[in-house]
C-alpha cells in the first residue's frame, strides 16, 4: 500500500500539479476553452480573463470580475506584449497579476492568460498558470480551426447564393465568373426546387444540395423557402433525397421544368407556381404543371410581341444621370409584379421614388401597373423575355396574339376544371368578377352581394380546382387574367 506523502513535501506538490494537468484536460475534452478557464477559475480562486493582446476578451470569463480587476489585467497584458517576455507580474496596492501568453505558432498573435489575486498571490498560482496555458493552446487552436472552417464554409454558402441571386437578376456572365472562383461551372440546362418548411430542414437540404452540383440560396423575401439550382441532367440524386423523412414529412417542395440558364426567372416562376401545388399535394411535392404556362404556348408570335411591347424601355435612355434607364425600370416592374408589398425594400429605393417609377412605367409603356390588366400584360412580356433588338410584329397589341388557335386552347384547358359538371356553378362567375375588378375581394363582394369572407371562400375553392393560388404569392392571377381575356376575346365560355 502507497504511503501518502506528507502535505508540503514535493512529492505532494508533484502529484498535485499532475492531478492539476489531469482535471485541466479532461475539462479541455469536455467542453473547451471555457471549461479549462472554469475549472482553473475554481482551483485557484483568483480572477481569471484569456485575452486577446488588444485587451479585449477572447473568451468570456469565468466569472464576473471587477472593473480594477480587468484594468490591472489589461496593464499586465500591454507590459508582456511590448516587453515581448511572454509573461508579466503586475501589482498595485492590494492586487497583484501574472500573466502568460499562450504557445502559439510563429507570427500569430496567440492570446494571454490573466490571473488577478488579493496580494499576496498563491505561491502555487504561476505554475498553475502556466500549466493551464498549455492545455488552453490546443483547445483555443482547436477551435480557432473551426472557426476558420467555419468562416470558410459560410463564405463557399454566402458565394453560391450570390451565384444564385445573379442568375435570377439576370447576369449570367457575372454569375459564371463568380461560380469559377469555387472552381464550378454553371451547366447551360437547369432545373429550380423551391423548399419550403422549418429551418432545420431546409439547413440540411442546403447541405445535400451543397455536396453535389447545386447552388443553394435563401429566397429573396421569403423566409421560409429555399432555392436550390441544380443541372437538369441531376434529377436522380434530389429524388432520393425528397424521400428523406427530414425533408419528405416536414417540407414541400415545388420543382420547375428544365429551362436554360439564360432564363432562370421563369424556373423561379414554375417552382414557386409548383410548391402552391405541393401544399396541397399528400406527398408534399409536385413538379410544374405545364399548361399553366402561357408563355411556351405563343411561340415566335410572343417573342415578337414582347419585344415590341418592353421596347420603350430597352431604347429608353434617361435624360438625367439621376434618372432610372431601361434596366432599372424592367427590374421595377419585376419586383412589383412579384412582390408588391416590399417591392422599394427589395429595389432598395424609397417608396416614392418607386412609385415615380411606376409612373414612367406606363407613361413609357401605355400599361397601368396598379390596375390587373397592365399588370398581367407587363408580367407576360417580362415572362417571355426578350433581347432588347427591334421587332417586325405587326399586330395590333395583346388580343391579338390572345386570339391565335393554341391560346385558346391553353386558356380553355386552364380554366376547365371550373366548367366539370361537378363543379360549383357560381365559381366561375365569381372568378370573372373578381377579375374584372382587379383582382380585390371589396368590389367583388359589393356586386355579388355577399360578404368578403364569402368571397375569400370561392377564391379558396377556385385555388383547389385550379391547381395555383391566387391570394397569397406566388399569385396566378395573371395567368387567369389572360386566359380569361382570350376566350372572352373568342366568345367562349369562361
Amino acid at each position: 500500500m502507497r504511503e501518502t506523502p506528507p502535505p508540503g513535501s514535493r512529492t505532494a506538490q508533484r502529484l498535485r500539479r499532475a492531478d492539476d494537468v489531469l482535471d485541466l484536460q479532461a475539462a479541455g475534452r469536455r467542453g473547451g476553452t471555457p471549461a479549462v478557464l472554469r475549472r482553473l477559475a475554481a482551483r485557484a480562486r483568483v480572477g481569471v480573463l484569456l485575452l486577446h493582446p488588444t485587451g479585449t476578451d477572447a473568451s468570456p470569463p469565468p466569472a464576473p470580475v471587477g472593473t480594477a480587476e480587468r484594468a490591472l489585467a489589461r496593464s499586465a497584458v500591454r507590459e508582456a506584449v511590448t516587453r515581448g517576455t511572454g509573461s508579466a507580474a503586475l501589482g498595485q496596492a492590494t492586487l497583484t497579476c501574472l500573466v502568460v501568453t499562450l504557445p502559439g505558432p510563429p507570427g500569430t498573435r496567440p492570446p494571454v492568460l490573466a490571473a488577478v489575486a488579493p496580494r499576496p498571490a498563491p505561491p502555487d498560482l504561476p505554475v498553475l498558470l502556466a500549466d493551464a496555458a498549455t492545455v488552453l493552446s490546443l483547445t483555443w487552436d482547436a477551435e480557432r480551426g473551426r472557426r476558420q472552417a467555419h468562416r470558410a464554409q459560410l463564405a463557399a454558402t454566402g458565394t453560391r447564393e450570390a451565384v444564385l441571386h445573379l442568375l435570377m437578376d439576370g447576369q449570367v456572365a457575372v454569375a459564371r465568373r463568380l461560380a469559377r472562383t469555387l472552381r464550378r461551372e454553371l451547366p447551360d440546362t437547369v432545373r429550380m426546387y423551391a423548399v419550403e418548411g422549418p429551418a432545420a430542414a431546409r439547413r440540411d437540404a442546403a447541405d445535400w444540395a451543397a455536396e453535389g452540383a447545386a447552388w443553394v440560396g435563401r429566397e429573396p423575401g421569403g423566409a421560409h423557402r429555399t432555392l436550390v439550382l441544380e443541372p437538369a441532367a441531376g434529377t436522380r440524386r434530389l429524388a432520393a433525397w425528397l424521400h428523406h423523412p427530414a425533408v419528405a414529412d416536414t417540407c414541400h417542395v415545388g420543382i420547375s421544368d428544365p429551362v436554360p440558364l439564360r432564363d432562370p426567372a421563369l424556373a423561379h416562376h414554375q417552382a414557386r407556381q409548383a410548391l402552391t401545388a405541393a401544399r396541397r399535394h399528400p406527398e408534399r411535392r409536385a413538379a410544374h404543371a405545364r399548361p399553366g404556362d402561357l408563355a411556351p404556348v405563343l411561340g415566335p408570335d410572343g417573342a415578337a410581341w414582347a419585344a415590341a411591347t418592353l421596347a420603350p424601355l430597352h431604347t429608353h435612355r434617361p435624360a438625367r444621370p439621376q434618372d432610372p434607364d431601361g434596366p432599372a425600370l424592367l427590374a421595377t416592374a419585376a419586383a412589383w409584379l412579384h412582390h408588391p408589398t416590399d417591392a422599394a425594400a427589395r429595389l432598395g429605393i424609397h417608396r416614392n421614388t418607386l412609385a415615380a417609377r411606376l409612373a414612367h412605367l406606363h407613361h413609357r409603356l401605355g400599361l397601368d401597373p396598379h390596375r390587373l390588366a397592365g399588370r398581367a400584360t407587363l408580367a407576360l412580356a417580362l415572362r417571355i423575355g426578350t433581347d432588347g433588338q427591334s421587332s417586325d410584329f405587326g399586330g395590333t397589341g395583346l388580343d391579338t396574339i390572345l386570339g391565335r388557335p393554341q391560346v385558346i386552347d391553353w386558356a380553355l384547358s386552364r380554366l376547365h376544371p371550373l366548367h366539370a359538371p361537378d363543379a360549383p356553378t357560381a365559381l366561375a362567375d365569381t372568378l370573372k368578377r373578381w377579375l374584372r375588378h382587379d383582382a380585390r375581394i371589396g368590389p367583388t363582394a359589393q356586386e355579388t352581394g355577399l360578404s368578403p369572407s364569402a368571397i375569400r371562400k370561392r377564391l379558396g375553392r377556385i385555388e383547389t380546382l385550379l391547381n395555383c393560388a391566387l391570394l397569397r404569392p406566388p399569385s396566378a392571377v395573371h395567368d387567369l387574367w389572360l386566359a380569361n381575356r382570350a376566350l372572352e376575346r373568342a366568345d367562349r365560355p369562361s
